[in-house]
């Protein structure tokens, strides 16, 4: 029984997240019916710091997903993501934000958890990368634990930290503030993007259209 106790703090901090989501924007909205344009106050919203990033730090665009490793969405998605990185090099930096969708995924937060438990140990993207190459094998365990403590020495790090780690206040706290910046900006599916702040929505959610947007931000920097 103890060792659920933080996944129900955690929980509870995702939706005390929604219902501050919820105040944000309607206080977005009220501004916008003003005449005087008014920023968006759930852009202040960063998430966790420092964000996860793959790629080159100075790169002049940045795209941000928004993701939920149980997501099937977000399973097919994966490998295309990798292409897109691989494609666009240096010119691109890679962020990701935890978008657990509990309760419909039952497994989604301990495996967010994993994630940023790996993380602590600067190891994030590899299980990043681990969980999303293994969603099919791991999705329909009862007991994740033993899975994703073998994930964890194939990726080379302390399993007695991970396990410590994995229902440690520095892992909630970072999935809350990434819960916080989802919430504020209204979000409720997954995988979701942003190029430089600007949602993918419609046909520029496809693979084709992120990378067009990420052409069309590129030729905006004029790096």
């Amino acid at each position: 029984m103890k060792r659920f106790i933080p996944l129900a703090i955690i929980v509870i901090v995702l939706i005390a997240a929604v219902v501050g989501g919820m105040i944000l924007l309607r206080s977005s909205r009220q501004a916008s019916n003003s005449n005087a344009p008014t920023p968006d106050p759930a852009l202040d919203v960063k998430g966790a710091e420092p964000p996860h990033i793959r790629g080159n730090p100075n790169a002049p665009v940045t795209l941000e997903e928004f993701g939920d490793f149980q997501c099937p969405s977000c399973g097919t998605y994966y490998p295309e993501l990798k292409k897109i990185e691989a494609e666009f090099g240096e010119k691109l930096r890679a962020i990701f934000r935890e978008s657990p969708l509990v309760p419909m995924h039952e497994h989604a937060l301990m495996a967010a958890q994993a994630a940023e438990a790996a993380g602590l140990q600067g190891k994030f993207w590899e299980m990043h990368d681990k969980l999303y190459e293994n969603q099919t094998q791991w999705t329909p365990a009862k007991d994740l634990v033993p899975i994703f403590v073998d994930y964890a020495k194939q990726i080379g790090i302390d399993p007695d930290r991970f396990m410590k780690d994995l229902n440690g206040e520095q892992v909630a706290q970072r999935i809350f503030q990434d819960g916080k910046r989802v919430h504020a900006l209204g979000l409720s599916g997954t995988p979701t993007f942003f190029v430089n702040g600007q949602e993918a929505k419609g046909d520029q959610w496809k693979p084709d259209g992120l990378r067009q947007m990420i052409k069309d931000a590129i030729a905006a920097s004029g790096k």
